[in-house]
Formats: C-alpha cells, sequence, structure tokens
C-alpha cells in the first residue's frame, strides 16, 4: 500500500525547517501555529521544504528533488544525509502544496519527475545524470495543492517595467507608502553572478509564466487543486484597489496599482479589467489555474484527477497562508479544510 507524504514549499523569499527562522516563525501558519506540526499531531507525514528564496522555478525544482532524496544539486547544495522525508521509494506519494511561487516550484517538480529533462539528458554524461532528468516518477505523486500562486504570472513584476503605466494620479495613502518601502527594503534581490533567467522575478513575468506553462504536462493520474485570492474592492472608476480590512498594510500599495494596471505583453497576453483583482502581489485571475488548462469548480466527493479542481476564491491577501505580517491572520480552518479534501481522496 502507498504511502501519503506532505511536503509544503514556500513562496518568494520564504523558508522551511531547514532554516532557523522556522523555529521561530514558521511560514506555513506564523504566530497560529506551525501548519506542517498540526498535520504531523494528526498523524500524517508532513515537512515544510527550504528552497531557494529568489531563484527561479528551475533551481528550486532540483534543490526540492535533492532535499526529497536526500542528495545535492549540480551546483553545490548538499543534503546528504540530511533527506527532508524518512524514505523516498516507489511507494511513496507525494502531495506538494507551494504557496504564492512555490506554486510553480512544485508544477515544475512533478513534470520533470515524470518526464525530466531532454535539455540535461543529452547535455550530461549518462553517470553523472541526475535521476531528476531521467523522468519516470510520475507515480510518486498524488497530488498538487497551489495556494495563491502566480501560475500565468503577475502584473506585480510587468507593470514597474512599462514606462506607459502612469501612476501619478493613483492616491496611496503616505503610510501605506511607507510600508511598501519596508517591504521592498526586506526582499531586494541580493543581485550575484547568476544568469538573469535564474531568478524567480523572471519567471513571475507574465509572458515567461506562461512559456513555462507550455513546457509543464497535466498528469493525468495526479488531483490538481488551487485556491486564488482576492482583498481589493471596486474603485469608483471602475478599477479595483486594495481593501485595507482585508490586505496587510505591506501590501496595500501594489495591490491598488495592479488593481489599475492594463497593458499588453511583447507575447501578446492582454491585462485587461479581468486582471485587476488580486491579494496584494497575485492577481486573482492567474491563481486560478494555468490558461488553457482543464479545470471544474471545486466539488468536495467529486474531485478529479487530471484536471484543476478550483476552490471558490478566498477573500483574504497573499500573506494569509502564512498567518499575516502586519496583520495577523489565522489560516488554520483553512488548512484543516484542505487536509479533509485530501484525506478524502486517499
Amino acid at each position: 500500500m502507498s504511502h501519503i507524504t506532505y511536503v509544503f514549499c514556500h513562496g518568494l523569499n520564504g523558508w522551511g525547517q531547514y532554516d532557523e527562522q522556522y523555529l521561530k516563525n514558521p511560514y506555513w501558519g506564523g504566530a497560529s501555529g506551525d501548519v506542517a506540526a498540526r498535520w504531523r499531531e494528526q498523524g500524517l507525514d508532513a515537512y515544510a521544504a527550504s528552497v531557494a528564496p529568489q531563484g527561479s522555478a528551475w533551481d528550486r525544482a532540483c534543490e526540492l528533488y535533492a532535499q526529497i532524496a536526500g542528495t545535492k544539486t549540480d551546483y553545490g547544495k548538499d543534503f546528504t544525509g540530511q533527506p527532508l522525508i524518512p524514505s523516498w521509494d516507489d511507494d511513496t506519494r507525494l502531495v506538494l502544496i507551494g504557496h504564492s511561487f512555490g506554486g510553480a516550484t512544485i508544477r515544475l517538480f512533478g513534470e520533470l519527475l515524470a518526464h525530466g529533462s531532454d535539455e540535461e539528458r543529452a547535455a550530461t554524461p549518462a553517470d553523472d545524470l541526475s535521476p531528476l532528468f531521467t523522468g519516470g516518477m510520475a507515480e510518486r505523486i498524488f497530488a498538487i495543492v497551489t495556494l495563491a500562486a502566480p501560475t500565468n504570472g503577475t502584473v506585480a513584476y510587468d507593470m514597474v517595467r512599462d514606462p506607459n503605466f502612469d501612476t501619478k494620479h493613483v492616491k496611496i495613502p503616505l503610510k501605506y507608502k511607507l510600508w511598501d518601502r519596508i517591504l521592498k527594503s526586506h526582499t531586494k534581490i541580493k543581485a550575484d553572478d547568476r544568469d538573469p533567467r535564474d531568478w524567480a522575478s523572471h519567471d513571475m513575468l507574465l509572458d515567461n509564466a506562461q512559456a513555462l506553462n507550455a513546457r509543464i504536462a497535466l498528469l493525468p493520474h495526479v488531483y490538481y487543486l488551487s485556491v486564488a485570492c482576492d482583498a481589493t474592492k471596486p474603485a469608483e472608476d471602475g478599477t479595483r484597489t486594495a481593501d485595507p480590512t482585508l490586505m496587510d498594510p505591506l501590501f496595500v500599495k501594489t495591490g491598488t496599482l495592479m488593481g489599475r494596471y492594463r497593458g499588453t505583453t511583447k507575447a501578446g497576453c492582454v491585462v485587461d479589467d479581468a486582471w485587476h483583482a488580486n491579494d496584494g502581489l497575485v492577481n486573482t485571475l492567474s491563481a486560478r489555474a494555468p490558461f488553457g488548462a482543464p479545470q471544474k469548480p471545486f466539488e468536495r466527493g467529486n474531485i478529479e484527477r487530471g484536471v484543476w479542481n478550483v476552490l471558490p476564491d478566498l477573500r483574504a491577501d497573499h500573506g494569509f497562508f502564512q498567518g499575516g505580517f502586519i496583520r495577523k491572520q489565522n489560516p488554520q480552518s483553512f488548512f484543516q479544510y484542505l487536509l479533509d479534501a485530501l484525506l478524502s481522496l486517499e
């Protein structure tokens, strides 16, 4: 009989159980309590991965594999002798839960487990090739769950690169501008000599996120679940603005600007009013499912394999699953609901 193991994968600038910070402030649940620990208290195997905080989906997927398998990445991260989970074989079935950019990470990880990488196989001697790139391990994945993930990208990155986006007339109270400045100071990219494409910020641009989607296949035997968040309200001009009763002060400026941005990407993706609802960092539309992928509304008791089962949008901001930041929140009831749904599938 297969054994189900739950693996949580954090988002941009996040942390997991390999990091000291996790002991003081668990990424999953924050002050409301460590979600993974609560699941373990219910007799489940649940673990919180620690992948590259600002790395690309590719680097993070490789690091996730190295942690789970207890091996090392080709760029030096070594988890030999300290695997994330106690066993990793064909009897293990993974439920992968990714918040924010963790969603892209686990989807690419699943693709590599299933199909490997033609590029890596062509460029690497067989003796040196990681099993991750050979594929053939699709059956080790049971479910993939994305929470507020920029599955189709987020305009938070596109809008700051668009010279035609005029923000001078957008009224944002000073206190939220100051909170935004604090957020950016703590999440600023620490530049190094890596390729520009090896940053999460590259993968979250709309065109790049959708190009990534094109290389990730839906696996017919896997359960896919997603939930998007919306913490905005209609503005007088028909756009949307951050709702300060729902959105953390750290996100109000970005959320308000996202609620007003319109434009067209180089690849022709049109950002119109459908994109305006957001959680402060990710567009609600983007987080539901990859564009063009099979999807259906989530139905408890009728969760299907090989299709995105999309839960109703949560009236919450991007930090909800982490227990909030300046504005504390308690996501425990949501995670219990999610767990009950997952347990019903076994």
